[in-house]
């Protein structure tokens, strides 16, 4: 246990004694979150975005509702602005099935928080073993129905030592909005993990929060950027990047790192992919190759470098998530695993994306395309100031 405890040290932050494996979204995604909240026997922790009461909410409601029939406790949060829309019976049926839960605290109604903070970050905790993060909200629009694929996104799930820091990050926002005493939900001094060390996978649980000065996502892609040698490839389903990453960016391209940016081709917010749209020509400047997806709407936020290391979770390449958002990514600092994530890109670059040069962008990018544009990237960069106004003036 002591040369674990060097060696975690040693790693940057890194637990050691982990087993992971990629999941794709749509149904199986679904199909592993439902599997965890079924084999649970104690407690179930999950929080998440946006929840809606369609098929998709109704059948994670179901599972939570039969566990908490079972005596697992189950604690579920969702964000109180993107989860608005939740049907008073909902919060009836979860009551009465004895599951504890919370929104986090909406717009306008906190006294801690300020104006734009949301909990962006989506993860479950099943008896304090096993955890799934990922960029995935609890909806139709992420599984797989008979009318269309889910939207392209990934996650990873983790059994380990990183569970137990999960399982701390979700009992700290869960009891950050209690008037009383703190509920005590990690009981994982018993825990047990039946992980070969030919199974071993060093891993760490990155956060975004910046009421709690926490910047770390962030810093892992600034790392990224820093010690890349060869090739990076980034997916972000909203890319709209501060100066501090645009300038790491440009340095790693710079010096003769071959960078592969995957975007979205169909936006669920089209004035977002508008304003995308203006980073372009950006893009092309410095010599990053771009691709945008095209079967349907790109979600996923996943990046990874020199077939060494990869980093999946809620963090978009954007300033909302660099800024304002909670956000939670797992860093993977494993060569076979960042070398089998770099292949599954590839091979949506492949067989999904079309590339989009200077010369084919400018062909169809008018004056008015572009003077649009701009507007809408200096409409969400006005958004993003006033959504942060309040953290600014106090901090």
């Amino acid at each position: 246990m002591r040369r674990l405890r060097f060696r975690r040290r040693k790693a940057g932050g890194y637990s050691v004694q982990n087993k992971i494996r990629l999941v794709h979204g749509g149904k199986p995604y679904f199909d592993q979150m439902l599997e965890m909240i079924n084999q649970a026997q104690v407690i179930i922790q999950l929080q998440v975005y946006i929840y809606d009461d369609d098929e998709t909410g109704r059948a994670v409601t179901e599972a939570l509702v039969a566990a908490a029939k079972r005596n697992v406790q189950v604690y579920l949060m969702a964000d109180g602005y993107a989860s608005q829309k939740l049907p008073k019976t909902f919060i009836q049926q979860v009551d009465q099935a004895g599951i504890h839960f919370r929104f986090f605290e909406p717009l306008f109604k906190s006294r801690h928080s300020y104006f734009g903070r949301r909990m962006h970050h989506k993860i479950i905790v099943a008896d304090n073993r096993y955890g799934m993060v990922g960029g995935l909200n609890i909806s139709n629009h992420y599984n797989d129905t008979p009318d269309a694929p889910g939207w392209l996104d990934f996650a990873l799930h983790i059994e380990g030592e990183a569970v137990k820091e999960l399982c701390r990050v979700c009992q700290n926002i869960w009891n950050g909005y209690l008037p009383v005493k703190p509920v005590v939900l990690c009981h994982d001094k018993n825990v047990q993990f039946d992980i070969q060390p030919g199974e071993f996978c060093e891993v760490r649980v990155r956060r975004n929060d910046w009421i709690t000065k926490k910047n770390q996502v962030s810093r892992s892609y600034i790392e990224m950027f820093r010690k890349a040698g060869d090739h990076i490839i980034m997916m972000s389903g909203y890319f709209l990047p501060g100066p501090v990453i645009r300038r790491n960016m440009k340095r790693a391209a710079a010096r003769g790192v071959k960078i592969k940016l995957i975007l979205a081709g169909i936006s669920d917010v089209m004035v977002a992919k508008y304003a995308e749209r203006y980073m372009y020509n950006w893009i092309f400047r410095n010599h990053i190759e771009l691709y945008e997806y095209k079967p349907c709407v790109l979600h996923g936020k996943v990046a990874t470098y020199d077939k060494k290391w990869a980093t999946i979770g809620s963090y978009n390449v954007n300033i909302i998530s660099a800024y304002a958002s909670l956000e939670l990514n797992m860093d993977v600092n494993n060569a076979e695993f960042a070398g089998m994530l770099d292949d599954t890109m590839e091979k949506i670059i492949q067989n999904d994306c079309v590339q989009v040069t200077k010369e084919n962008f400018s062909s169809h990018n008018g004056i008015f395309n572009k003077i649009w544009e701009l507007l809408c990237y200096w409409f969400v960069r006005l958004l993003f100031y006033l959504f942060t106004l309040n953290f600014k003036q106090k901090s």
